[in-house]
């Protein structure tokens, strides 16, 4: 019967590359397997075409896109810190395999697949706590804060981080962490049924070691692999709230229209939604550090796609950002490489992205503001105006029948 060893490592960990060699050197495996998908082990042997902005705007994950970005920088940085470029002992198992002519297998998920059902799983509240938090956390690492990498391979911290982890999103850790355990485990048992006399060396964080080795424990537990493989199918809540507050615009326009208040008031209303869109949008860009041709493609759309839920201010300053900028193809492999957030911000690749995001929150922050600062400026009872404008509203609709 095949054999399976598990060696959990830290992603940035000197003693790690070092338990990597020494795992081999002793173990013999007949195949290393290891916590990579195609593209990042691509990646990682610098065989792969980085996508360039035309990639990046039809894919149109900006968000995703973003947190990937800063969650690598903020793994880089610790690495910086400790003298050791992440991803070293996957590169050590790699290189000890070929040196060995041993087969590598490839056994994580699609890291593609992995961000969009961990940022589709999380609801509006954890993507702000994750948001937070990940810039906390790059401010605390820039600002000095030492991390003792080698306790996080200890079983008790791990315990603790992961517990942690899940009271602040459950959603979230069930994503990255419990469906790849699954995933990879999943692929083990298909390796151990391939080779059912050799042994199988598999190179994983040490985050996933006890969730794999529980699942090779007992296969029969192991989720469906096609649920672990689908690409995420979430409830299109952001279209359904764009349709309602479409709906709501359209609603209170029609409410001051019937109460009588005049068409001044109607044609304020509907300037103060066209400009609290549009600068915020625009403001937003800019603080982005986008070209002020950016902010004013987003200023000038802002109100229109606010009331679409197919489009997005922030897709259109992204394109003009695109435009204006043209960041090379060397952008992306630059993103991964700079060493401070001031110097990612001047990627041209980065701001296109960053606009987009900021772009579309922007809008956002507009349509609640308008909704919340409306009849103050217009100095009128809503009240008073949506009781009365409702009320001939039905006597208008009556009166047609």
């Amino acid at each position: 019967m095949a054999d399976i060893r598990i060696v959990g490592t830290a992603h940035v960990s000197q003693a790690s590359v070092d338990e990597v060699r020494d795992a081999i050197e002793e173990y013999h495996p007949d195949v290393v397997a290891i916590e990579l998908d195609p593209s990042r082990f691509s990646a990682l042997k610098r065989q792969a075409r980085d996508p360039d902005v035309k990639d990046v705007l039809a894919a149109s994950n900006f968000n995703t896109l973003l947190v990937q970005w800063l969650l690598a920088y903020l793994q880089r940085r610790i690495g910086f810190d400790v003298g050791v470029e992440p991803g070293s002992e996957m590169k050590a198992a790699i290189e000890e395999a070929e040196k060995r002519n041993l087969p590598i297998a490839l056994i994580d998920r699609d890291i593609r697949i992995t961000l969009l059902r961990f940022w589709k799983s999380l609801g509006f509240i954890e993507k702000v706590k994750m948001g937070w938090a990940l810039i906390v956390s790059i401010a605390e690492i820039d600002n000095g804060q030492e991390i003792d990498i080698e306790s996080l391979k200890d079983q008790n911290v791990i315990d603790v981080v992961m517990g942690e982890f899940r009271k602040f999103s459950p959603n979230g850790a069930r994503a990255l962490i419990d469906e790849r355990d699954a995933f990879i485990a999943h692929q083990l048992v298909l390796l151990k049924a391939q080779r059912p006399e050799g042994r199988i060396l598999a190179i994983v964080g040490a985050g996933h070691r006890q969730g794999i080795a529980g699942y090779l424990d007992n296969p029969a537990t192991l989720p469906p692999f096609a649920s672990l493989t689908a690409e995420p199918r979430s409830f299109p809540w952001a279209k359904i709230f764009g349709f309602l507050v479409t709906g709501l615009f359209a609603f209170l326009l029609a409410a001051i229209w019937f109460s009588g208040v005049g068409t001044g008031v109607i044609f304020e209303a509907f300037v103060f939604w066209v400009l609290i869109h549009g600068i915020l949008s625009g403001l937003f860009v800019l603080v982005a550090g986008g070209h002020p041709y950016s902010a004013l493609a987003c200023f000038s759309v802002a109100w229109m796609t606010s009331l679409n839920p197919m489009l997005q201010a922030g897709w259109i300053g992204a394109y003009v950002e695109a435009r204006v900028r043209q960041p090379p193809i060397t952008d992306f492999r630059k993103i991964y490489e700079t060493e401070s957030l001031a110097e990612m911000a001047r990627v041209p690749l980065f701001k296109v992205v960053l606009v987009a995001a900021l772009g579309n929150l922007g809008s956002i922050l507009g349509t609640v503001l308008y909704f919340i600062f409306l009849f103050p400026i217009l100095g009128i009872d809503p009240a008073e105006v949506i009781s009365l404008g409702f009320q001939n509203m039905g006597a208008f609709v009556a009166g047609l029948f």
